[in-house]
């Protein structure tokens, strides 16, 4: 089996190329989907999270926006939700993994946005990064609700830089181009890794 790492950084088209794999019939583990879970009602890392931060779990799990707010800018306190987080995360992804090769599947995805940042690409046979020019990022991310610019800077100091990821991966999804041309890149991207599986 093929295990395949995507990732890029924030705003860069990584989900929407997520749902491109998917489409296609590649099996695609969602670690933010996977995150939402963890923290939703009666998520696993509820308790944890509300031992190591008091007063952020209610009735539908964590509160997100109140668990950011005490995270934003303080790297201990992010080290240690991701001490809790990250070890569940890999543990559901090893899962993902071994039941989708159980049912036969060639080439499974992991979508992981710290991946390279968390030495996750030392568990992928291949790495995919999606990527796109820096305007359109900016633009992408700053449509977001509550987003602003001092937000999007702490976010991308967290990241490897973009030209670093592209340099690093074994494909690039240029997604700036529209959405046609980013189905065409993941469609040969699906052929190669087909006839690496099929050899």
């Amino acid at each position: 089996m093929i295990i395949v790492g995507l990732t890029g950084s924030i705003g860069m088209g990584k989900s929407e190329t997520a749902r491109m794999f998917r489409a296609a019939g590649i099996p695609v583990f969602d670690s933010d989907a996977e995150v939402h879970r963890l923290m939703g009602p009666g998520g696993k890392a509820v308790p944890l999270v509300e031992q190591e931060f008091p007063g952020v779990a209610g009735e539908q799990g964590i509160d997100r926006k109140e668990l950011g707010r005490r995270v934003f800018g303080d790297d201990a306190a992010l080290k240690k939700l991701e001490s809790i987080l990250h070890p569940m995360i890999a543990r559901e992804r090893n899962l993902f993994v071994r039941h989708m090769r159980l049912q036969g599947h060639r080439i499974v995805v992991v979508d992981v946005p710290l991946l390279f940042e968390t030495g996750g690409d030392r568990a992928v046979d291949y790495t995919v990064v999606v990527s796109a020019p820096a305007l359109i990022q900016k633009s992408r991310v700053m449509a977001r609700p509550g987003m602003t610019e001092e937000r999007l800077r702490a976010i991308l100091e967290k990241q490897m830089p973009d030209v670093e990821k592209r340099r690093r991966a074994d494909f690039v999804v240029q997604s700036g181009l529209g959405k046609r041309h980013a189905r065409n890149q993941v469609n040969r991207i699906i052929r190669i890794l087909e006839e690496e599986a099929n050899a």
